[in-house]
């Protein structure tokens, strides 16, 4: 599985940014679990799951729990228990359904992060880690495909009630992310468009 498909690849043609896309690729994407990786995931108290139907129709929501309720169990499976909801079950269905996901993982605050995390979901509701998920109606475990970092730099600080600074302001001069500055990068960062 590619990470691009035809409509990526035009628009990166536009906006000159292929050999961008193909070198954080190349860099940051793996299909594996690091240690980073289950740190960040399992301090994590919240995530954001996109499914979609057999057809297509996508749906995004939230899932939440205690810090520990998303699990990196192996280096290639990652697994939550999904708790009594309003019982339109849309992302479970759809799991059911169409077993391709995507999970992004955020945290805020000083030192904003994310995590994608795109793969193949299975739901069970007699996984044997029933019995250690108190409150669980099914166990959800996912075969990552794609994991990589996303870029922070637009995550706000609720806590301090202030913006990204990478926000977009009229009259005001983009601020760069350091990111683009890094030899592995600042070779292959296109101009930014005005």
């Amino acid at each position: 599985m590619t990470m691009f498909h035809r409509g990526n690849r035009d628009l990166q043609a536009e906006f000159g940014s292929t050999a961008l896309a193909d070198r954080l690729v190349e860099r940051l994407r793996h299909s594996a679990f690091t240690d980073d990786d289950k740190t960040f995931i399992e301090n994590a108290e919240f995530f954001f799951l996109a499914t979609a139907s057999p057809d297509g129709q996508p749906d995004c929501s939230f899932k939440g729990g205690p810090k520990g309720f998303v699990r990196v169990l192996q280096p290639d499976l990652l697994v939550w228990p999904d708790y009594d909801g309003n019982g339109m079950f849309k992302s479970l269905g759809n799991i059911a359904s169409n077993p391709l996901i995507g999970m992004l993982f955020i945290s805020f605050g000083e030192k904003p992060k994310r995590v994608r995390v795109n793969g193949r979901a299975t739901v069970s509701t007699d996984d044997p880690l029933m019995a250690q998920a108190v409150g669980a109606q099914a166990i959800v475990r996912v075969t990552p495909v794609d994991i990589f970092p996303n870029c922070p730099r637009y995550i706000p600080d609720p806590v301090a009630a202030k913006a990204s600074p990478y926000v977009p302001r009229a009259g005001e001069a983009p601020v760069e992310p350091a990111w683009k500055s890094f030899d592995m990068f600042s070779d292959v960062v296109p101009p930014r468009k005005a």
